[in-house]
C-alpha cells in the first residue's frame, strides 16, 4: 500500500521528468527554428516551427514553476508500521467482507485465532465447546420462529458474558504464572473457572433443547423454557460479575 509519503515523492519525481522532457523539446524545437529559419527563408512551415518552439517554451518554464512550487511543500513523514498495518488489515477485512461469504469466513478465522491464543490454558476447552455450541445454534435460529427470539437473545448476550467471561480467567492464569507472587491468585482463578464451566454447561442445554424443538419433539418445548430461564439467570450472574470488576469472585 502506498503510503502519502511515497505518493509525494513519486509526484515530485513526475514533475521533475515532465519538467527536464518539455525542456529538451522546447531546446530541439528552438534550435530547429533557428537554422531552418535563416537556411530556408521565412515561410509558412517555418511559421508552424517557431510556434511549436514558443510553446514548447512556455510550457517547460510551467512545469519548472509547478516543479519548484511543489517541491516547497514539506515531505510527509513514514507512517507508524503498526498504524499502517492496522489501516492495511481494516482495508483487507473490508475487501473480505463485501465478498460473497466473506463475513462468516472471518468470523472463522477469529475463532480460529482466538482457539489458538488460549491453547494451553484451562479455559481452552470450555471455549471451544462454546464455540462449538454457537455455532450449532446458529444453524437453528432460522428454525426456531419467532416464539424464540427473546430466548436467542438471551442466549447472544449469554455468549458474550462467556467470552469475556473467559478472556478474564485466560488473563488471571496468565498472571499466575509469574512467580511466587501469582500463587494468591490461585482461589480467584478457581472460582472464575467454575463460574465459566457452569455457564458454559447452561449455554449448552440451552442448544440442546432448542435442537429438540427444530425435531418438532413435544417434550422438548418445556425443556426449552428451563434451559432459557437457567440460561437468563447465569446470564445476569455473570452480568454482574462483568459490573464488579474489583470484587472477588466467590466459588459456585
Amino acid at each position: 500500500m502506498a503510503t502519502a509519503r511515497t505518493k509525494h515523492l513519486k509526484r515530485l519525481r513526475r514533475l521533475h521528468r515532465s519538467a527536464r522532457g518539455w525542456s529538451v523539446r522546447a531546446g530541439l524545437l528552438t534550435g530547429a527554428t533557428a537554422v531552418l529559419v535563416p537556411y530556408s527563408g521565412l515561410g509558412l512551415p517555418d511559421a508552424f516551427w517557431a510556434a511549436g518552439a514558443g510553446g514548447s517554451i512556455a510550457i517547460a518554464i510551467w512545469r519548472w514553476i509547478d516543479y519548484r512550487a511543489f517541491r516547497q511543500l514539506p515531505v510527509p513523514e513514514e507512517p507508524d508500521p503498526m498504524l499502517a498495518g492496522a489501516l492495511a488489515r481494516e482495508k483487507l477485512v473490508g475487501l473480505v467482507q463485501r465478498l460473497p461469504a466473506g463475513k462468516t469466513a472471518l468470523a472463522e478465522f477469529d475463532r480460529q485465532r482466538e482457539s489458538f491464543r488460549l491453547r494451553g490454558l484451562t479455559v481452552a476447552e470450555p471455549w471451544k465447546r462454546l464455540d462449538r455450541a454457537s455455532a450449532m445454534l446458529s444453524g437453528l435460529v432460522g428454525r426456531l420462529g419467532p416464539t424464540a427470539e427473546a430466548a436467542v437473545l438471551d442466549a447472544a448476550v449469554a455468549e458474550r458474558s462467556l467470552r469475556d467471561l473467559a478472556q478474564r480467567t485466560a488473563s488471571v492464569e496468565r498472571a499466575m504464572g509469574l512467580g511466587p507472587a501469582g500463587e494468591s491468585l490461585r482461589p480467584a482463578h478457581a472460582a472464575l473457572a467454575a463460574q465459566l464451566e457452569q455457564g458454559v454447561t447452561a449455554y449448552e442445554q440451552f442448544v440442546t433443547a432448542a435442537a429438540g424443538c427444530v425435531a418438532e419433539d413435544s417434550a422438548t418445548l418445556g425443556n426449552l423454557s428451563d434451559a432459557t430461564a437457567f440460561l437468563h439467570g447465569v446470564a445476569e450472574g455473570l452480568a454482574d460479575l462483568r459490573s464488579t470488576p474489583n470484587a472477588r469472585p466467590q466459588p459456585a
